[in-house]
């Protein structure tokens, strides 16, 4: 445990910061799988999941959550198995 103030509040906003990551991580994945599902499943709402997916990635890479590099490999990835499905 730390024993200086400013050490005392890192260990806080850490703690803070780890919890808005996790929740965000958690979202994005579940995001990501709902996106798939649809582009297997009926094409009614596929590319509005996709979007949305995307869009969630991209909120990821603007937070650091993701390296933008990852982020446009998860995007391409999305794109080509929604313009395999059709």
């Amino acid at each position: 445990m730390p024993n200086i103030k400013s050490a005392k509040k890192r260990v806080k906003v850490i703690a803070t910061k780890t919890l808005r990551n996790k929740a965000i991580n958690s979202n994005l994945k579940t995001t990501i799988k709902k996106a798939e599902a649809a582009i297997d499943g009926s094409a009614d709402d596929r590319a509005a999941a996709v979007s949305l997916a995307m869009k969630k990635i991209d909120q990821a890479a603007a937070k650091g959550l993701l390296h933008k590099n990852t982020a446009a490999r998860k995007k391409a990835h999305l794109a080509v198995k929604l313009n395999a499905a059709g």
